[in-house]
């Protein structure tokens, strides 16, 4: 438990020597992010992901089987929109080359101008979903997600990957010391765990009793913080803005 606590504390609050500096928080905020945006996404455009893409695969096998509920054609829309955003995040790494903090402030940069249409479109139809605004959502959304997965996985920090939280709940219980392992970072996964669970509640909280223009609304305001923050710290050529050790 005292390792736990531990590890949960110094990844809220990096010490100085941290190998990743300010990012292990930023991760978790954008975890938060991710989140919301499922939330919005599932609850709100028709039961499909922006972010989860595996869900997005097996959703469009239910839905070509015959299920009820599920749109083959917009989970396809949010898995080809995903990619994209993901090319767009991988093209960032060429361009901007190995800085971290240079590369995650232009792809949040990237992400809070398509989460901020997504805001724009939801207030002006008074967060009425019609078709058209089903899809616009869900690729402008899943554009920005596809772009945070990209950058996320080139900044490389450990259990912090915004997204997938399979391997981390596998990490947490089979590399645990009661399995035999090490039981590395438990802190820094079971905040990754509860920061998902945190947005997605909340999410779903402000959608189904505020409004879909509210949700969207915390995700841009999440996102804006981030950005303010990361870009603050980037510029500088700190031991963290390189690329971690292999």
């Amino acid at each position: 438990m005292r390792k736990l606590l531990t590890d949960a504390v110094h990844t809220l609050v990096p010490p100085r020597d941290d190998p990743h500096g300010p990012l292990p928080p930023l991760m978790l905020t954008l975890t938060v992010v991710t989140g919301l945006v499922d939330a919005v996404s599932y609850l709100g455009l028709g039961h499909v992901f922006v972010a989860n893409m595996t869900g997005n695969v097996v959703f469009l096998g239910f839905a070509l089987a015959g299920a009820q509920g599920l749109s083959a054609p917009a989970s396809v829309t949010a898995l080809v929109a995903f990619l994209g955003g993901a090319f767009a995040g991988g093209r960032l790494h060429a361009w901007l080359g190995t800085h971290r903090g240079r590369m995650l402030t232009v792809a949040l940069g990237a992400q809070v101008l398509l989460v901020a249409v997504t805001v724009v479109v939801a207030a002006a139809t008074d967060d009425k979903v019609t078709s058209g605004v089903q899809y616009v959502l869900i690729v402008l959304l899943a554009m920005g997600m596809g772009v945070q997965n990209a950058v996320v996985r080139r900044l490389g920090v450990p259990d912090l990957t915004t997204t997938v939280l399979t391997l981390t709940l596998t990490g947490l219980a089979a590399d645990s010391t009661a399995a035999g392992g090490t039981g590395p970072r438990p802190g820094r996964r079971v905040l990754s765990v509860l920061a998902m669970f945190l947005g997605a509640l909340i999410g779903g909280l402000l959608l189904l009793r505020v409004g879909l223009s509210t949700a969207l609304g915390l995700a841009l305001l999440l996102l804006v913080a981030t950005a303010a923050f990361t870009h603050r710290f980037s510029a500088s050529d700190a031991a963290w803005t390189r690329p971690p050790a292999s």
